[in-house]
């Protein structure tokens, strides 16, 4: 096991990516990165999270933040909830342990939004202690490297893995080790065509040994998404560099409490209708979205309605372009305002 260890440090020592947040062992900001990782390409993140720091730098400044500040911020991110539970999360470590993110593994995990996962990634990167982490990238690696053939999903495999995690990681650089394993998942021991030729791990590996990389780890049964046609009305009220678009607060499990334009499953008059406006509806859609998410498929008809009019609450306002940009709105809502302008 040691060898392992070793090989895999020695790789990562010469091949990790340069990315911003391992230049940190801020137990915040690695918090920060690791929730926006979650189902999210690198690539994408790394602007996202350079943004974020920079805005909300520390524990404090993100809980003084309120809630569209900080959705703005991951406005296109996708996974808003995430950014909720984040927030509430930093607001629960700025009121029970003065901003300073707590270092024992339980109390960490009794944070909203951080499972074990996540607590795991804090406590072996900020904290360098040896608690294990299993993501995506780390199940395939390890299913592959130990030849794991139960799906993934499974309370057998899950169990499985994060006991090989936790037997793997070494107490001397274990926030490495946990990096060094996500990294070759991701650059090396991939989904699709794998290279084996460059994994530190391939000597030891029963998937290689026997010729079962590429089936290996067993996909979990997924179900066909379910699709969804809604009805978007871009409501504006006022002309020229006086316009301004009705939105609402969406709904959180499907739209993460984003701000969006009146959408339902029915008509764009009951859009406009729950939303409590009145405005003269072109009656022929201009355009139409196909939007697809992890368990529907959205498809939406976009609609105009001009002299739009009604009463501004907390959840239910008018905003004008720069307003909108100091508020969350999703990669979504985007495409139905870039159809209806």
């Amino acid at each position: 096991m040691a060898e392992l260890q070793q090989r895999l440090l020695s790789w990562y020592d010469e091949s990790a990516r340069d990315l911003p947040w391992r230049a940190t062992t801020d137990p915040y900001a690695v918090w920060v990165s690791e929730v926006m990782l979650q189902q999210t390409r690198v690539d994408t993140v790394i602007p996202y999270y350079e943004r974020f720091v920079r805005s909300f730098p520390t524990a404090r400044a993100l809980a003084d933040a309120d809630e569209d500040a900080v959705l703005s911020h991951w406005s296109g991110l996708g996974y808003y909830r995430r950014a909720r539970m984040l927030h509430a999360g930093v607001r629960e470590v700025v009121a029970q342990y003065d901003g300073v993110v707590p270092e024992d593994a339980e109390a960490r995990r009794a944070l909203p939004g951080i499972g074990r996962y996540t607590a795991g990634a804090i406590g072996s990167i900020a904290f360098g202690k040896p608690e294990p982490v299993v993501d995506g990238n780390v199940t395939r690696v390890l299913a592959r490297l130990l030849r794991i053939d139960t799906p993934t999903g499974a309370a057998v495999t899950t169990k499985r893995l994060w006991e090989e995690a936790a037997r793997l990681i070494p107490s001397e650089r274990p926030g490495d080790f946990n990096q060094a394993l996500m990294e070759l998942g991701a650059t090396v021991c991939t989904p699709r065509q794998p290279k084996c030729e460059s994994c530190p791990l391939s000597e030891g590996c029963a998937a290689f040994a026997q010729g079962e990389v590429d089936a290996l780890p067993v996909a979990k049964a997924r179900k066909a998404p379910r699709e969804l046609k809604l009805a978007a009305v871009v409501a504006t009220s006022g002309r020229g560099a006086d316009r301004k678009v009705w939105m609402n607060k969406g709904d959180k499990a499907l739209f993460g409490g984003l701000w969006g334009v009146p959408m339902i499953e029915g008509t764009p008059r009951d859009a406009l209708r729950a939303a409590g406006l009145r405005a003269r509806l072109r009656t022929e859609p201009v355009g139409e979205i196909e939007h697809v998410l992890s368990h529907r498929r959205l498809c939406i008809d976009v609609y105009r309605a001009t002299g739009a009019n009604g009463v501004e609450t907390h959840s239910h306002k008018a905003f004008s372009p720069d307003e909108l940009d100091r508020v969350g709105v999703s990669r979504l809502m985007l495409k139905v305002l870039a159809v209806a302008f």
